[in-house]
């Protein structure tokens, strides 16, 4: 399974994410070691309280643990996958939280530690963090036998289309998947061999290039949004600008949005407004769906944990109430029968924890399977709109040449726009020019 992991401070920050369930169809604090507090934010302010007797600001460390989208992987599996991270970075015993998300038909974990040592007031090391996490996401694929990722095995073949939380947010806002729009920006840097024909290829696309104030090369959408380019390619600065110079030629941001507001007329606009309305109305059903499922999926979760919860107190108290009291209590202990007792009562406790855990993890399982088939509709769905998009793109690309006149995409800069002699009714593949 997929490893990331990183130091940090902001408990509380970090325990309203973990809790979001806006984000997440399921959430479920899964264990609370070493803390005294029976909440994610009590724990938290517990470790932060301790942190502040030392020096150490990024007193937590965070680690998310992503199995293979078709593994079923059962919280046993992941406590084992959690205890060898544990032994590997050297925080065995820390205090230590789990909590369980659940979200497009997969499940992964979240484990937090607190790396302030109560004893001796100092924070665990963290050296070399992530080359071992590395080394223990390896040995979990081989254990279980799940297909490694090619990155995995060779960096040049990893994944670029991978986003951080602001992309994917900036996404969420535009109504579009942020992996199509990197995807389309590398497509046009593997095609080009030049910052000229890198910007007339991004443009067919509905994308232009400018010069950032202070991120270097950006990419600006036509819908206004800003990128910065780097991120898009998933390459550094210095590669970038091996290839497209430092940019001082290229246009602001303000100039590049000036020029996108002058060409973008209200027929393209309402066009592109159209394609997204379209898309929504074909996800409505969709999207309906799944929230009545993960509501009932909650419900039926709420009842089975009511369940247990009571079973559990019931089996507390009548084996309290089975222990000899009194005299006959007394005589169990002096001759050691209360020791037996103790150990059938607690053997018996392990057997029903056990039961309601393989119980809890079946409802899980059975539901992730629901949840799964439903996703499958939903990702032929996206693929589709990854399609349209691209066809959008390309019409708003051509119609953007039109306009300008297929002059170039930097050499009219600061030049006036003549209007254009002819027929206002021009059209460009079905769409219409004048308005």
């Amino acid at each position: 399974m997929i490893l990331k992991g990183s130091q940090r401070g902001g408990g509380q920050d970090l325990a309203r994410h973990l809790m979001k369930v806006e984000d997440n169809e399921h959430v479920r604090v899964h264990e609370l070691r070493g803390f005294a507090s029976d909440d994610l934010k009590g724990a938290f302010k517990e470790a932060e309280a301790i942190a502040r007797g030392t020096r150490c600001k990024q007193y937590l460390f965070s680690l998310s643990l992503s199995p293979p989208e078709s593994a079923r992987v059962s919280a046993a599996q992941f406590e084992a996958a959690i205890g060898q991270v544990e032994d590997k970075l050297g925080l065995q015993g820390q205090p230590r939280a789990v909590v369980f998300h659940e979200k497009e038909g997969r499940r992964h974990a979240h484990c937090v530690w607190s790396r302030i040592d109560a004893e001796t007031m100092t924070a665990k090391q963290m050296s070399f963090f992530k080359t071992k996490l590395q080394g223990v996401s390896q040995s979990l694929y081989l254990d279980h036998g799940w297909d490694m990722p090619k990155g995995m095995l060779d960096k040049a073949a990893r994944d670029h289309t991978g986003f951080t939380l602001a992309e994917w947010q900036q996404g969420k806002r535009q109504a579009v998947d942020p992996r199509w729009q990197k995807l389309i920006v590398q497509e046009c840097w593997k095609n080009s061999d030049s910052q000229s024909g890198f910007e007339v290829a991004l443009e067919s696309k509905g994308f232009f290039l400018a010069r950032g104030d202070r991120r270097g090369h950006v990419i600006v959408d036509h819908d206004g949004s800003v990128h910065a380019l780097s991120r898009m390619l998933d390459l550094k600065t210095k590669d970038v600008r091996a290839k497209l110079g430092d940019g001082v030629d290229l246009r602001s941001v303000d100039q590049t949005k000036a020029r996108i507001a002058e060409r973008m007329t209200p027929a393209i606009r309402r066009h592109v407004a159209e394609s997204k309305a379209n898309f929504a109305q074909s996800a409505k059903a969709l999207n309906d769906h799944k929230a009545e499922m993960t509501e009932r999926h909650r419900r039926t979760r709420n009842r089975l944990e009511a369940e247990h919860k009571a079973e559990w107190q019931a089996e507390i108290k009548s084996r309290s109430a089975a222990l000899p009291r009194g005299v006959p209590g007394i005589w169990q202990r002096v001759s050691g029968q209360y020791q037996n007792v103790r150990r059938r009562n607690e053997s018996a406790m392990a057997e029903l924890w056990q039961r309601q855990a393989d119980a809890r993890q079946a409802l899980i399982d059975k539901q992730l399977s629901q949840r799964a088939a439903l996703q499958d509709r939903i990702k032929a769905l996206r693929t589709e709109q990854a399609k349209q998009l691209r066809q959008l793109r390309g019409e708003i690309g051509r119609f953007l040449a039109f306009t300008s006149g297929r002059d170039g995409p930097a050499r009219d800069q600061g030049r006036a726009r003549q209007p254009e002699r002819g027929s206002g009714r021009q059209r460009s593949r079905g769409l219409r020019l004048d308005r």
